[in-house]
């Protein structure tokens, strides 16, 4: 089992940023996926970014592409997201979500999940 609890949440203005963390803990093997996903009001919830955790191979969406940077600190187990240049349309829960293996940027194929974090971009 993984337990993933997220932080870092809250209410920015638009052109701000943020720092997101997920802390994982468990039975944590190199061969995961780390991704973070997102739910705004009224929308399904979306893939953002992912972070192999042995190689640190990374994926974005076009949405937050040249804005939104994942990284990962193997030793202490945390995953972040570093987000620049928050816009309006940047308000969601986001969600923190490892897969054991191979993954698409579809939800269904991540195995866990942490409880979220609010993120509100507004003047």
């Amino acid at each position: 089992q993984v337990h993933l609890v997220e932080s870092g949440g809250g209410l920015v203005s638009p052109g701000g940023s943020l720092r997101l963390s997920c802390a994982a803990a468990g039975r944590f093997f190199n061969t995961f996926i780390m991704g973070w996903f997102r739910q705004g009001p009224g929308k399904e919830r979306e893939f953002v970014s992912s972070i192999s955790w042995s190689i640190g191979r990374t994926d974005y969406a076009d949405s937050v592409k040249g804005r939104f940077t994942i990284f990962r600190d193997n030793t202490r187990n945390m995953v972040y997201l570093q987000m620049n240049s928050l816009k309006s349309e940047d308000t969601a829960v986001y969600y923190c979500a490892a897969a054991r293996g191979v993954t698409a940027r579809d939800p269904s194929s991540f195995d866990y999940w942490g409880q979220g974090t609010r993120v509100t971009v507004s003047s």
